[in-house]
């Protein structure tokens, strides 16, 4: 008769066992982000470094990016499995190829940071003073497509205001420069560079296009749809994984950022926390996400959002919510509380 030594040896033996197999058999996914290791890109850092996403049987690397709109192309092209990208982007492309390519199944950015900087010393200080100024803005800048309904919402004249198309690592310096008048950008990312690279805060004039009419929505996190299809466990995986990093790093801002700071070498440790504090306050716990949790989406306010892309892009034919944002691999309402 073996005894009770025995026997916990075996039990530990066979558990040993059973687990090899699983960590051999981690699935891989490639996720691409927007733009570079800085402040808001901390909660899939986060979920990385702390094995949230390996506890669920995924291999996660990630890719820096060139502006919001360009993962939707990448994750569309099969090069990435997952993206973070701009759900407006996502609505065109829809229209564009009439095919459910990409999926959008977590809405980080509930208010989106797509904004106009500008400066009090250029003569701008709201919406119509932009008529007859310089414009600054890059191709593929995910703010900048959305001028056409900023313009639209706020009555600008747009035959009024040239357009430069700029750089994106040239954009803040020439508005620093007062070689253009203002520019677009995520407000976290072109108010924070400004104010780091001396111009006064008093100075700085920031108009969040969710202020002025825009239903709009921001970057979500998007799934190529082939991928989808064949491992729809794998993307529910995933999004646990990256709630766990999500709720980490605003719980805790200052120690999520080490996740950054070990990524990008120039960056400054204070000015990537007060640019993730800026996006957790004004893009991700908004009141919506309060209320539903993170990751959801209101159907009735996407549905306007559509409209809005429709009205300013002509679409040929506007998309249902369902088409652009799939509800069924968020986890359950209770796992992605807000505070």
């Amino acid at each position: 008769m073996p005894s009770v030594f025995d026997l916990c040896r075996a039990a530990i033996v066979a558990l040993m066992l059973t687990g090899a197999p699983a960590a051999a058999q981690q699935i891989p996914i490639k996720l691409t982000l927007d733009w570079k290791f800085e402040g808001p890109s901390a909660p899939f850092l986060v979920a990385i470094d702390r094995g949230y996403f390996t506890r669920e049987g995924l291999e996660v690397t990630v890719e820096t990016g060139n502006g919001s709109e360009e993962p939707v192309n990448r994750v569309a092209s099969g090069g990435f499995e997952v993206g973070f990208g701009d759900i407006n982007a996502l609505i065109k492309l829809h229209d564009q190829n009439g095919v459910a390519s990409v999926r959008s199944v977590f809405m980080v950015y509930n208010k989106p940071p797509f904004a106009i900087v500008t400066r009090k010393s250029r003569g701008i200080r709201e919406p119509k003073d932009l008529e007859g100024k310089r414009l600054g803005a890059p191709v593929g800048d995910g703010a900048f497509a959305q001028w056409p309904i900023f313009a639209r919402a706020t009555g600008i004249d747009t035959t009024k205001v040239k357009i430069e198309n700029v750089g994106f690592p040239l954009r803040e310096p020439m508005l620093a420069a007062g070689q253009i008048d203002a520019i677009t950008g995520f407000s976290f990312t072109s108010y924070i560079t400004l104010k780091d690279r001396g111009v006064p805060v008093d100075d700085i004039v920031l108009m969040l296009m969710s202020d002025y009419g825009l239903y709009l929505y921001g970057n979500a996190i998007l799934v190529n749809g082939k991928f989808a299809a064949e491992k729809p466990e794998a993307v529910k995986a995933f999004l646990r994984g990256f709630v766990r990093g999500l709720q980490e790093t605003v719980r805790d801002p200052t120690r999520a950022i080490d996740s950054v700071i070990r990524r990008n070498e120039v960056a400054k440790r204070e000015t990537e926390l007060e640019r993730l504090r800026m996006a957790i306050r004004d893009n991700i716990l908004t009141p919506e996400v309060k209320k539903i949790g993170y990751g959801a989406i209101d159907e009735n306010r996407l549905e306007a959002a559509i409209e809005q892309v429709a009205l300013s892009y002509k679409l040929k034919a506007k998309p249902m919510p369902a088409q652009i944002f799939d509800t069924s691999f968020l986890p359950p309402e209770s796992d992605r509380s807000a505070p």
